[in-house]
């Protein structure tokens, strides 16, 4: 030990040695950026801890445990984390974290006949009933955040859902848990019969003397149970006493540990029941005038028996018809009545359409005489469900996108209360919050009574920060008067202070002795829900704990504004996303690595933001280098955390400081250099060939760049009899000006060319116009001011073209929907404009082929439509292409060219596109995707308008 390490920074050092010591093969982090970016989860607090560990086993998790036994009274915390996306500070910590998501995602054993799976606890909810859906099996508890929230953490909260109501609680479907103990000791729990219970009793072990000695506290008190336990589905979790003493005798541990969020015991491992999926449901969307008349509604939707009831107010609903994923649910609505403000989708299921059907039917003709509804509408078709539900989860999200400086955010998110009490509960609530001048979100599980309610506060401004305590304690009051609690879905991290209320003087001191059986020396998760009987340590309180806005708060004015995203970021994790499938967040996928994904670099984006220094910057400077642009997060993201956008700006200011490597400079002249090699590909390819060409790419970190199409742009369309746009080009109704970005231009002309001659046969008089620069690779790179100049320019040249009052058509996805998001809307794609149009012909090729389309990821996040528009257009021509989800392909531009990003590219590549690319006959709509696949895959892939042009514009006959 240094003599200048403070006792802290002593302590901690000797309980890492001793983590090492035991055996522990995963990965140990102490620097600032994997500290900074687990400092903060989806709450509303910020609390660094002093070091990160990543298990990789149950032997490392019960090596941790180990060197906590050994490392005497002053070891740090330890807490454990799995997706982050905790509301309350469940897992923050100034000790030590102990993650399990990045390593920790092993399905272990599965009985297909009985229904039961083991798993590591990092595995993810919907990694697990993807696993499990070809068995025809589910885990039941349908969170919103499923794409990210791990089984460990649904455990530790004892987390529930949609359709809680028939399905029930994490907890009700736990066979048994392995525990590591903060003594070191491993365990096992079941539910344990009263014989199996009073065997176990009488061992002389640690679990024998737990089992004893929770057993005895729990009999000992049972008699005040009732008064304490609220009869409804969203009941107490965590340290649940009622429902671990069995009504035989016996003993379920496993209730005692859900929910008790880490501050019992580690969990090592999970084996669960399972419950057989119903093969096919159904929705019907009731529309009200407004939320009152939706509530009073819900007790006659419940005499339908649903599966669920989930409820959206009228500022839910009107974020939710700005997302994206509306327009799958637009055709289906249709353009809502301005009197429409809240709406209830109640689901049901089943094991045939027609039972769904049924079941729609009459639910529909059971309520269409009730005055309430304005608008019912069946909704059955798999991929609309699947999009309502998808908007009812990213309501959290949309509320976080709310504009000005006030903010949706979590503290009284959850409560439940009886459902015949809702209506009147939400009433006195909403006059709560109108009463301190707080406006609101609100939606949630109508049919068991617990409503999310998001009050809008600045965080960053100490007044409002002050509302915290008062809200709290008055909804408190509030939820208890109904007869109901303060946290009903989303446990209760420092929230655990109201649990000494709430549990009372009888059983408050059960609750204590048991965190004493487990944890002695109050080292798990210290300072959430109860510390240990005889400690003279407290609970955590919810306005002593740091305050994210208050750090915000420290940033200057123009800083604010420049990266507002990265303060907006409210830790929701949406970009950590399980599936390879799904385009948010590449590098993140490909590493685990939270300081590579969107929510990670928005926290040191914060950081660098509220103090600038080395530290910060170096930091932000290493996560920004894994990111690829790829701009999925400026759309995916529920809050619309631009990520490429800010380090374009962080890159300008920090190369006005710094001296940028040669390779920028290449960027930086890539465009205007392309004009003079497409006067002569074959001599630039030549160039490049070279040895000397060669070393020089070497030399700047560059790998496998394209070579140039060596039949020109210009001598494709001559060949083709396809004109050119001039000044002196005359138009008239049936011309269209179809505009080549650069790089297609001068990489992989014949997506263009292949469009001219699909438009001239359907009748058009294509033009094409000049190449002009669009500077994307100069956003890139941060040369803000070059950059400027040439979106300028660009605009400008769009603009003239404009002025002629026919059609402008873009063919690369990634530049049309960049000029589109810079303002220049009448710029379109090619495959917009193809479904505007109703002219048709015959396909007079392929058409017994079947295609799958890729969509570049930019694309499938800006323009979710993309992929089906292309599908309805191809059809409508006799030919078959269906879309199939893809995640990014790892090329990006020129990240996947970037020698030190090589391993990462592939990487990114293997998720999900050489299993799609196994498919046959595919096509793909990005360049850098097609780019990609070649030089990976060695395979050259078409542009969907190249199959189009092939079936009925083969080359010759393009022009009658």
């Amino acid at each position: 030990m240094t003599p200048h390490l403070s006792r802290t920074q002593a302590s901690l050092a000797r309980y890492l040695q001793a983590v090492e010591d035991e055996g522990f093969t995963g990965s140990i982090e102490t620097s600032f950026s994997a500290r900074e970016v687990l400092a903060t989860d989806n709450s509303i607090y910020r609390v660094r801890p002093s070091a990160v560990l990543f298990p990789t086993s149950t032997a490392d998790i019960e090596a941790v445990g180990r060197a906590l036994a050994q490392s005497g009274n002053d070891t740090p915390a330890l807490v454990v984390r799995g997706g982050g996306t905790g509301t309350n500070g469940q897992s923050l910590t100034t000790g030590v974290v102990l993650d399990t998501s990045r390593h920790m995602r092993t399905i272990l054993d599965f009985d297909a006949e009985k229904g039961v799976v083991s798993v590591e606890p990092g595995v993810v909810l919907d990694q697990l009933n993807a696993f499990l859906a070809p068995y025809g099996w589910f885990f039941p508890p349908m969170v919103s955040t499923s794409s990210r929230a791990t089984i460990g953490g649904m455990v530790s909260t004892d987390a529930s859902g949609k359709g809680s109501r028939q399905y029930g609680r994490t907890s009700d479907y736990i066979e048994a848990l392995d525990l590591v103990l903060a003594d070191g000791s491993a365990i096992t729990i079941d539910n344990m019969d009263r014989a199996q219970t009073e065997a176990t009793c009488r061992q002389d072990d640690r679990l024998g003397e737990i089992v004893r000695k929770v057993r005895a506290a729990l009999e000992g008190s049972k008699d005040y149970f009732p008064a304490v336990f609220p009869k409804m589905n969203r009941g107490l979790t965590g340290y649940n006493l009622e429902q671990a003493l069995r009504a035989d005798g016996g003993l379920n541990l496993c209730k005692i540990i859900a929910g008790s969020e880490g501050t019992l015991a580690l969990i090592s491992k999970i084996t669960l029941r399972l419950a057989r999926k119903p093969a096919v449901s159904g929705i019907l969307a009731v529309f009200y005038s407004d939320f009152t008349a939706a509530l009073h509604h819900v007790p006659r939707l419940v005499e339908a028996d649903p599966l669920a009831i989930e409820i959206l107010d009228d500022k839910v609903l009107a974020l939710a018809q700005t997302d994206p994923v509306w327009l799958e649910l637009g055709a289906l609505f249709g353009v809502l009545p301005s009197t429409v403000g809240a709406v209830n989708f109640v689901e049901v299921t089943g094991e045939t359409f027609g039972e769904i059907e049924n079941k729609l039917h009459w639910m529909t003709r059971h309520i269409e005489g009730d005055d309430a509804p304005t608008l019912i509408r069946a909704v059955t078709e798999p991929g609309a469900i699947r999009a309502a539900w998808s908007l009812r989860s990213k309501a959290v999200g949309l509320l976080g996108g709310l504009e000005g400086r006030r903010k949706a955010v979590p503290f009284v998110e959850d409560t439940a209360v009886p459902p015949e009490a809702l209506a009147g509960y939400v009433a006195e609530f909403r006059a709560l919050l109108d009463r301190h001048g707080i406006d609101y979100g609100m939606f949630g599980h109508a049919d068991v009574g617990c409503l999310h309610v998001r009050p809008t506060l600045d965080m960053t401004d100490a007044a409002d920060r002050l509302m915290i305590r008062t809200i709290s304690d008055e909804v408190v009051a509030l939820t208890r008067a109904y007869g109901g609690l303060l946290w009903g879905e989303h446990g209760r991290g420092v929230r655990g202070e109201y649990l000494e209320e709430i549990f009372g003087p009888e059983l408050y001191p059960v609750v204590r002795g048991i965190k004493a059986v487990f944890d002695p020396g109050n080292r798990l998760n210290p300072g959430k829900l109860a510390t240990p009987e005889g400690s003279p340590e407290r609970v955590e309180r919810i306005d002593e704990v740091p305050f994210r806005g208050a750090l915000d708060e420290t940033v200057s004015l123009p800083q604010q504004k420049q990266f507002a995203s990265a303060i907006a970021c409210n830790g929701n994790g949406a970009c950590h996303d399980w599936d390879p499938d799904a385009p948010m967040c590449p590098s993140y996928k490909a590493t685990r690595d939270k300081t590579q994904s969107p929510n990670g670099r928005a926290a040191l984006f914060r950081a660098w933001a509220q103090k600038s220094n080395q530290q910060t910057e170096a930091a932000l400077k290493e996560s920004l280098e894994t990111c690829l642009s790829c701009r999925a997060c400026a759309s995916a993201c529920p809050v619309k955390v631009d990520i490429p956008t800010m380090k374009s700006r962080f890159l300008d200011a920090y190369y006005a400081s710094h001296r940028r490597p040669l390779r920028d400079y290449g960027v930086r002249f890539m465009e205007p250099m392309l004009v003079l090699a497409r006067r002569a590909p074959k001599l630039a390819n030549k160039l490049l060939g070279s040895s000397l060409g060669k070393a020089a790419t070497r030399a700047i970190g560059l790998l496998d760049i394209p070579l140039l199409a060596e039949r020109s742009l210009d001598t494709q369309l001559r060949a083709a009899r396809i004109g050119r746009l001039t000044r002196r080009s005359q138009t008239d109704a049936a011309s269209v000006i179809l505009v080549p970005d650069s790089f297609l231009a001068s990489f992989d002309p014949g997506p263009i060319v292949a469009a001219a001659r699909v438009l001239a046969v359907l009748g058009f008089k294509p033009l094409v116009a000049d190449i002009m620069a669009n500077g994307k690779g100069l956003e890139v790179r941060g040369f803000s001011k070059a950059y400027e100049r040439v979106k300028n320019r660009h605009h400008a040249g769009l603009a003239s073209y404009a002025e002629r009052g026919i059609p402008i058509v873009g063919i690369e996805p990634a530049t049309t929907i960049q000029v589109r998001n810079e303002g220049a809307h009448f710029l379109i794609s090619i495959d917009r404009f193809l479904e505007a149009i109703d002219t048709r012909v015959t396909a007079k090729t392929l058409n017994s082929v079947r295609h799958t389309l890729l969509v570049h990821c930019t694309e499938r996040t800006a323009d979710p439509a993309s992929g089906l528009r292309w599908a309805r257009i191809m059809d409508r021509f006799g030919v078959t292409m269906a879309p199939r989800d893809v995640g990014c392909c790892g090329m990006s531009g020129l990240f996947g060219h970037e020698a030190e990003h090589a391993e990462m590219s592939k990487a990114i590549f293997d998720l999900s596109w050489t299993k799609a690319l196994a498919l046959g006959n595919v096509a793909a709509t990005g360049f850098s995707c097609r780019c990609q696949t070649k030089r990976l895959a060695s395979r050259s892939v078409p542009h969907p308008i190249e199959v189009l042009a092939r079936a009925i514009a083969p080359e010759g006959d393009s022009n009658g």
